[in-house]
C-alpha cells in the first residue's frame, strides 16, 4: 500500500519526498487499516456474544448511532447517523454490539443503501425479531467536494423487515420515536 500511495502522490504532481509528505504512504497505510477494519470482523460473532434472556415482546430502539464510512465510488468519506429498532421475541441485543455491528459495515467500502440492508437483515435471525427497522441519513463528501458540490444535501436509506414492513402502526412509531415522521 505504501508504494500505492507514493505512486499516487507522483501522478497527482506531488514530490513524495518533501518533508510534509516522507511519511505519508505509511500514515495512509495505517489509516486504511482502521478505516477499513470491518473487512476482518464477523457481524454473527459480534451479535453472538451479547443475546439476553429477558420478557420483552416490545420495540427497542437506539438511535443516533454515529456513522463513518467509505463511499466504494471514489473513496471519499460520508458520515451521519444510523437508528435502530426491533420487535425483541423474548430475547435482546446488549445495545453496544448494535453500534458495534453498524462500525462492522461501515468500516468498509460501502454505498448506504447496502450498508443499511446489511445492518437490518444481521439483527432479524439471530433473535428470531417480530420486526427490525434501520434508518440511515448521511452527508456524502463525493456530493459535497467534488461532481455536483451539493453541501446540505442528505441521503436517507430506510430497510424495514417483518412487522416493521408490513404493520404501518409499527413503521410509524419506529418513525415517530427516531423523529422521522413527517405530519
Amino acid at each position: 500500500m505504501k508504494k500505492a500511495v507514493t505512486e499516487i502522490l507522483k501522478a497527482i504532481g506531488e514530490d513524495p519526498e518533501r518533508e510534509g509528505l516522507k511519511d505519508t504512504p505509511e500514515r495512509v497505510e495505517k489509516s486504511y487499516g482502521y478505516l477499513m477494519q470491518g473487512y476482518k470482523q464477523d457481524p454473527d460473532k459480534i451479535l453472538r456474544s451479547a443475546i439476553f434472556h429477558e420478557e420483552c415482546n416490545h420495540m427497542v430502539i437506539v438511535r443516533d448511532i454515529e456513522i463513518y464510512s467509505m463511499c466504494e465510488h471514489h473513496m471519499l468519506p460520508f458520515f451521519g447517523r444510523c437508528h435502530i429498532g426491533y420487535i425483541a421475541h423474548n430475547r435482546v441485543y446488549g445495545v453496544s454490539k448494535l453500534a458495534r455491528l453498524v462500525d462492522c459495515f461501515a468500516r468498509r467500502l460501502q454505498v448506504q443503501e447496502r450498508l443499511t440492508q446489511q445492518v437490518a437483515s444481521h439483527l432479524m435471525t439471530p433473535i428470531d425479531a417480530e420486526g427490525v427497522g434501520v434508518v440511515i441519513e448521511a452527508q456524502h463528501l463525493c456530493m459535497m467536494m467534488r461532481g455536483v458540490s451539493k453541501q446540505n444535501s442528505k441521503m436517507i436509506t430506510s430497510a424495514m423487515l417483518g412487522s416493521f414492513r408490513s404493520e404501518n402502526a409499527t413503521r410509524n412509531e419506529f418513525l415517530r420515536l427516531i423523529g422521522m415522521e413527517r405530519s
